[in-house]
């Protein structure tokens, strides 16, 4: 019989930033974003394999608890607290450092990941509402019996978006690698872009329906991406991303499988998130701190639509964005247009005569040139799934293919799954490795 992998927490601690934060900067204001984000946690899980045989598993947890304590001391805001959506307390209550042991191998997790348990490498769900007041990062160290170690990060999303939480994570790297000096924040420049407002009266929600929801991983690599590439290249887009690509595939399965499980089509939307720090005018610092993000939708009224029209569709829509969205975000009236962004977007996804997708990409962020000392990590995933008709698109480890994790309806799924347009060019779940021995030191 085979044995029940199993996480067992055997510590869980405080780390506050290595020295004191300053009084002057014991408010840090929230920009507009900020405040309009989702109370959600942002989630990352780093999959390291044991290069490091002789070295103990406390000397590590030491080491990352100590480049951890340091960093936070240039990232001070996350040892602090929300308060009143408007400012955080940067009162250095800390951040939340979770161990955990894996009574498994590493390979015997990464034959084919699932999906229940890699949410059990967060240190909280995605979905907690403590990132509005609680705690604003915590983190999850599992060594596995083989000595490898995963190392989940929870990153609260009032604070940050993607390239936030990419950013802090190189850092602690860096940090642990003693260079942490050349990674530095900019924490200004949000709030002044977009100061704060009081919406003690009301504010602009994105009220995203939580459905029950199945959530798969799907793998194109590098091979089948350069077909599916091919295969949406056209007149108007000669050189097609690999998002382009894949989100167009996705799109139009669920589409189809959505048409199929109702027996009508309905009007679909895709929205894809767009990183703004260089688009905006003048432009921000990569580094900056913040949710600086927009978001362009497409949409069609029928399924079937070629995949290449598709592509098609997503690049005049970027463009479109590129030109428009920067000048909605100056002048007087900034406020009035980012909160009638939001009441629109909520709008839609309040419909039910609407399927709206959502998708996230987080290629080309360098994940997986994150060291923290014992090499850089077999495996980078962002775990979702706690709402339906969403995908999130990571880089495989070649860094030419994505590794997606997919949510729909369970109705959805069943048809979507099984769709051959779709697995002539991604695999179910794939194996993170070929091939895996017995002898192997994951």
């Amino acid at each position: 019989m085979a044995q029940v992998m199993n996480i067992e927490i055997t510590k869980k601690e405080i780390i506050k930033p290595s020295s004191p934060t300053p009084h002057y900067l014991k408010r840090f204001k929230l920009s507009l974003l900020d405040q309009l984000a989702p109370v959600a946690y942002g989630p990352l899980v780093l999959f390291y394999p044991n290069n490091v045989n002789g070295v103990a598993t406390e000397e590590r947890s030491q080491q990352l608890k100590k480049s951890l304590s340091e960093t936070l001391t240039r990232f001070y805001p996350l040892a602090g607290r929300i308060k009143d959506n408007i400012f955080i307390d940067c009162n250095d209550e800390g951040a939340i450092y979770v161990e955990a042991q894996v009574n498994s191998l590493l390979s015997t997790f990464l034959h084919q990941p699932d999906f229940d348990f890699l949410k059990l490498f967060l240190p909280i769900e995605v979905g907690s509402s403590e990132a509005a007041t609680g705690p604003l990062l915590l983190v999850k160290a599992s060594f596995f019996e083989c000595g490898g170690l995963a190392i989940g990060v929870c990153f609260s999303h009032k604070l940050a978006d993607a390239s936030t939480l990419g950013l802090f994570v190189k850092a602690w790297a860096a940090t642990s690698l003693g260079i942490g000096d050349t990674v530095v924040p900019d924490f200004s420049s949000a709030a002044i872009r977009f100061p704060p407002r009081d919406f003690s009266v009301q504010r602009p929600a994105v009220e995203m329906k939580i459905g029950k929801c199945v959530t798969r991983r799907f793998v194109i690599d590098g091979p089948k991406m350069r077909d599916l590439k091919a295969k949406v290249t056209s007149g108007s887009v000669e050189k097609p991303t690999r998002v382009e690509a894949v989100n167009s595939l996705i799109w139009s399965c669920a589409m189809n499988a959505s048409k199929l499980s109702s027996g009508a089509s309905k009007v679909s939307m895709v929205s894809q998130s767009v990183n703004i720090r260089k688009r905006i005018v003048p432009p921000l610092l990569q580094t900056s701190v913040g949710n600086l993000v927009g978001y362009y939708a497409v949409r069609t009224d029928e399924s079937g639509i070629e995949l290449k029209e598709l592509v098609s569709q997503m690049r005049k829509a970027m463009i479109e964005f590129n030109e428009n969205h920067p000048k909605r975000l100056k002048g007087e009236n900034m406020f009035e247009v980012i909160c009638e962004y939001f009441k629109e977007i909520g709008s839609i996804m309040r419909r039910d005569d609407i399927n709206f997708f959502i998708c996230t990409s987080v290629c080309n962020f360098g994940i997986y040139e994150i060291d923290f000392g014992w090499g850089k990590p077999i495996w980078a995933t962002i775990p979702g799934g706690t709402l339906k008709n969403v995908a999130t698109l990571m880089d495989t480890i070649e860094r030419d293919g994505v590794d997606a994790w997919i949510s729909l309806s369970e109705e959805d799924m069943a048809i979507f799954e099984r769709d051959p347009e779709l697995l002539a060019f991604a695999s179910v779940n794939p194996s993170v490795f070929e091939p895996v021995t017995s002898s192997s030191s994951l």
